[in-house]
């Protein structure tokens, strides 16, 4: 036997005796002179403890009835939709074959995909310490992306409170827009 090959033995609580063949590689750095130790540990258990053993007798080793636990019976997959598994099919997903309608060339599913963020909750893309920050700034104002954040849109449900700001969006409705220039900031229209 190599001499890095030590075999465990040791009592636990789900089996009597389980044997643990751990095989330890040496691997070397070229660089560094530190080694580096990879386990590969492989649990052994006895036969008279196998589930084999306990269901001798028992006709089907519990995999079922009669023709159950074979390979592919029914066809691999959804084979058989239309021929013998169309009972299934069209009680419990009618209408999965055919074609319905006229073909959409370059659908773009998330072309209407814009969602949007109120004036009330536009202080909260950015931290706390910015906004106290730019507070006592007068020469400059915090610019929150809202694109960034995962919003297109600004609507302008909320107020603000008077402190400048420059707002990034892709869209802002047109109270959003009022409200924003009402405290001293401004809307900047993003690609």
């Amino acid at each position: 036997m190599d001499s890095n090959v030590f075999i465990y033995s040791f009592l636990s609580s789900s089996h009597p005796l389980i044997n643990v063949y751990c095989h330890l590689n040496f691997l070397e750095m070229r660089t560094y002179t530190t080694a580096i130790f990879t386990s590969e540990c492989l649990i052994l258990q006895t036969t008279k403890n196998k589930k084999t053993r306990k269901l001798r007798g028992h006709v089907s080793h519990g995999h079922g009835r009669i023709g159950k636990h074979r390979k592919h019976p029914g066809g691999r997959g959804n084979a058989g939709g239309q021929h013998h598994h169309r009972i299934n099919f069209d009680k419990y997903h009618p209408g999965y074959f055919g074609k319905v309608g006229m073909r959409y060339y370059h659908l773009l599913r998330n072309q209407h995909h814009c969602p949007a963020v109120n004036l009330d909750k536009l202080w909260s893309l950015v931290t706390e310490q910015t906004r106290t920050t730019y507070q006592s700034k007068t020469d400059k104002a915090p610019v929150i992306d809202c694109v960034k954040a995962g919003y297109y849109k600004v609507l302008g449900k909320g107020e603000l409170p008077a402190q400048p700001l420059i707002v990034k969006a892709k869209f802002f409705s047109k109270r959003a827009e009022q409200k924003i220039k009402g405290v001293g900031g401004c809307c900047v229209v993003v690609a």
